[in-house]
């Protein structure tokens, strides 16, 4: 055992996924394979608490778009074309105040990192851009208590503060040392007097519901997953390693206790949303039923 040659990570973690995912997808699963290995793409997020002005028509320069402008202008088209209502969820959770530029497709052009302002805030985030969605899907209200149970690096705390009309937002993440890293991103994006409506904890989520039961209006439960992508891409830290196993199994559970918690969490009437960076039902519709 000491000398046979061990198979990284990234490789199991590919052979699991073709043995799985071609069988969930079928025939699409060879176009999702070729995107899960692809260079990631990055979004920027523009913040808002920064002069941004002139950023944006830089970055539409390079060519890149407002993707989420884009798909109101699109849903709004859709709408006129069927001459029907736009469902009041879409218009709600697209906000003028979040903007999150990309390249095109098949243009994978590297923003360059950010810069600070007169201010000091940094002017726009790099982020997967598809994380953004959950936070356009929790359709955040004016004053609304929101709690992000699971916040840790940071990236969908941080737009959730961009739509400006949170009263509050609780950013919670069981990790003390990426915790810390959160409190980076919120120190280097918002500004002093905004801050104040934050609060970061580092508690177990499962707990949540026992210690602020029935408070939020909105509830984000982005739960720890496979984390598919980085599985087959980065050995570093990587679940698929053999000493890992056990905690990759007992993933669906940790999910649901999460997810139960944050429901705990929600007042009545109130949202939660569910979200992972899987593709596994495991993960997903099973945690959900």
């Amino acid at each position: 055992a000491a000398t046979a040659p061990r198979i990284p990570p990234t490789r199991l973690a590919l052979h699991h996924f073709d043995v799985s995912y071609s069988l969930q997808l079928k025939d699409l699963w060879p176009s999702v394979r070729v995107g899960l290995l692809c260079e990631q793409k990055y979004g920027a997020l523009l913040n808002s608490f920064s002069p941004v002005d002139h950023i944006a028509q830089e970055l539409e320069l390079l060519n890149a778009t407002d993707f989420v402008s884009e798909a109101l202008k699109k849903a709004q088209r859709s709408q006129r074309a069927a001459a029907a209502e736009m469902s009041p969820p879409l218009l709600a959770s697209i906000t003028p105040n979040i903007k999150c530029y990309t390249f095109p497709r098949g243009d994978i052009t590297r923003f360059r990192p950010a810069w600070p302002d007169t201010l000091g805030l940094l002017n726009y985030y790099l982020m997967d851009a598809a994380s953004l969605l959950p936070v356009l899907a929790l359709s955040v209200q004016l004053f609304f208590l929101v709690l992000d149970l699971c916040a840790a690096p940071g990236g969908k705390t941080l737009a959730l503060l961009q739509t400006g009309i949170c009263g509050h937002l609780a950013a919670n993440d069981v990790s003390i040392s990426r915790t810390k890293r959160l409190q980076q991103i919120i120190h280097s994006y918002i500004p002093k007097e905004i801050r104040e409506i934050v609060s970061v904890t580092s508690c177990d989520g499962r707990d949540w519901g026992e210690l602020q039961g029935g408070t939020f209006h909105k509830v984000l439960v982005d739960v720890p997953c496979t984390t598919d992508r980085h599985s087959v891409m980065e050995e570093d830290n990587n679940i698929f390693h053999t000493r890992r196993t056990k905690e990759r199994q007992m993933l669906p559970m940790l999910q649901l206790q999460l997810l139960m918690a944050g429901i705990l969490a929600t007042k009545p009437g109130g949202e939660v949303v569910y979200s992972t960076c899987s593709l596994s039902p495991l993960q997903n519709e099973y945690v959900i039923e």
